[in-house]
């Protein structure tokens, strides 16, 4: 636990250490591969137990400082584990103790990730019933089957902030409305959401209920590529949804129109064996965006920057404080 380069936090905290991989996002896990390196737990994946942390001690430390500058700041919780991880090893204490720091620290802002968002109500019973205003709650979303499946899980939690992470970002996400979660039609508002639509049928988008969404590419040693259409595509999604959008980074790979690679930068045998084509057709959501091919360039994470189109997309969300009549069921 410790101050962080993540760009949208101040902090991160890990109660305990260790995972499970799930989807496709964990293919190249940077915590199990640091984990490796550092050997912070034995062992990793379902058969390894969770290892519990002794650092708590920093987090009064952190709200002492926040509350003498007058200033929010953001706690990452866990960074290399799952606050939604089931598995038998992870003391119910352990879960007690993270909802009493969230508690007892009003200057810091809690952000809760998982990849098992189902897992929240029955692992944090008490925080369900009464939703900390300092705890953000997200899911990873990187491809198209992962947001339907976990968007419908995370807006029924009545978090301040329900946020996405769509990092690494691997195909074209669609936040519109999911037919194949809706066999039988349209939901009315009335048996999900109380919105002042008097029950009218309403086609819900899976954008709907979301407060933030981060994007970015794959850092590593085996980082995949993510088209900058994708990329745009969840921009302009967010900008028609008034929804702020955070890019946190291209990752290992970069286009070459990247005008921070184009600048001053020859073309040696060395990168052009460090290059890869990637392809995108057609449009997302009714949102065009440039087709084709693009030639993408493995620059390293430091070069390559998070500049879309020559702008830092910064968005932060505002927590809406009383979010009880605002939950799916």
């Amino acid at each position: 636990m410790a101050e962080t380069k993540i760009e949208w936090a101040h902090f991160t905290h890990n109660p305990w250490i260790g995972c499970t991989k799930l989807s496709p996002a964990c293919d190249f896990c940077y915590a199990e591969t640091q984990n490796n390196h550092r050997k912070w737990s034995v062992g990793w994946g379902p058969h390894a137990p969770r290892k519990r942390t002794k650092t708590r001690s920093l987090l009064r430390v952190w709200d002492n400082v926040a509350a003498d500058q007058g200033i929010r700041k953001r706690v990452f919780v866990a960074s290399l584990a799952d606050v939604g991880d089931n598995h038998r090893s992870i003391d119910p204490e352990w879960r007690r103790q993270l909802v009493d720091d969230i508690r007892q620290c009003r200057n810091l802002d809690f952000l809760l990730l998982t990849k098992r968002p189902q897992n929240m109500p029955k692992l944090y019973p008490d925080m369900m019933e009464e939703w900390p205003s300092n705890a953000w709650m997200g899911t990873t979303v990187e491809n198209q089957v992962e947001a339907n499946r976990r968007i419908p899980d995370l807006i029924k939690i009545p978090a301040p902030v329900r946020f996405l992470s769509c990092e690494p970002l691997l195909e074209e996400l669609d936040l519109g409305y999911p037919d194949e979660l809706f066999p039988d039609g349209p939901a009315r508002c009335c048996s999900g959401f109380e919105c002042g639509c008097m029950g009218q049928p309403i086609d819900y988008p899976l954008i709907y209920g979301i407060d933030w969404i981060i994007a970015g590419g794959e850092s590593g040693r085996n980082a995949r590529p993510t088209h900058p259409g994708w990329f745009r595509s969840l921009r302009d999604q967010c900008s028609s949804a008034n929804v702020p959008f955070f890019f946190k980074q291209w990752g290992e790979w970069a286009p070459w129109h990247h005008s921070s690679l184009s600048q001053g930068m020859e073309l040696s045998a060395e990168s052009t064996n460090r290059r890869v084509n990637i392809s995108l057709s057609g449009s997302v959501g009714g949102n065009p965006h440039i087709p084709g091919d693009y030639t993408m360039y493995r620059v390293g994470k430091a070069r390559s920057g998070r500049t879309l189109d020559g702008v830092v997309h910064d968005g932060y969300p505002v927590p809406k404080l009383d979010r009880s009549k605002w939950v799916a069921t």
